[in-house]
């Protein structure tokens, strides 16, 4: 698996369909944005408050899914990590959690973080993606998403450098990497 930067208008134009299909869209937050599109993600890209990276298959470089980082606040040292798997043929092979771990390294390692949160919602098998990288869970946010008529909690989960540790290509976790206090 690789995460390759979103630098082309090939990669970004995937990412806007992967985001715009409804069976993503009805699971993400990004303040109300109502419709991805090529130039949107672009811009999404551009901006130092975010990174954004296209994760692959193993056994080639098929483009299956999307990872993120939000709200990066180089001053605090903090950010909100997120992934979409698009290609929905590679689902429950753990890619998605392999590519978030991966995110989290890059985040920890490459840009200095110190803590990552995420949420999802409750009943969404992203859940299971937070107790297989560890994050702890931070806390419960009442009816905040609205899905098919209904109100759901969403969970929040967070992960210092500290404790994280990427997952090998098994989904094993692999050697901790002191990143002081």
């Amino acid at each position: 698996m690789r995460l390759i930067p979103l630098d082309s208008p090939k990669l970004i134009a995937l990412v806007a369909d992967w985001l715009a299909d409804p069976e993503n869209s009805k699971w993400l937050d990004f303040g109300g944005l109502p419709h991805f599109t090529p130039a949107l993600v672009k811009i999404m890209a551009q901006r130092q408050a975010n990174v954004l990276r296209v994760f692959t298959a193993d056994d080639d470089d098929t483009l299956i899914g999307v990872v993120g980082l939000s709200h990066v606040d180089r001053h605090f040292k903090t950010a909100t990590a997120w992934a979409v798997l698009g290609d929905k043929s590679y689902a429950r092979r753990r890619y998605t959690t392999r590519a978030v771990s991966k995110m989290l390294s890059l985040g920890f390692h490459e840009l200095g973080l110190r803590a990552i949160s995420s949420w999802a919602v409750v009943h969404n098998p992203s859940v299971e993606i937070g107790h297989r990288l560890q994050l702890h869970l931070i806390g419960r946010q009442r009816q905040c998403h609205y899905l098919d008529g209904r109100t759901y909690d969403r969970l929040w989960f967070d992960i210092l450098a500290s404790e994280h540790q990427e997952l090998d290509e098994d989904g094993a976790a692999g050697a901790r990497r002191d990143l002081g206090p």
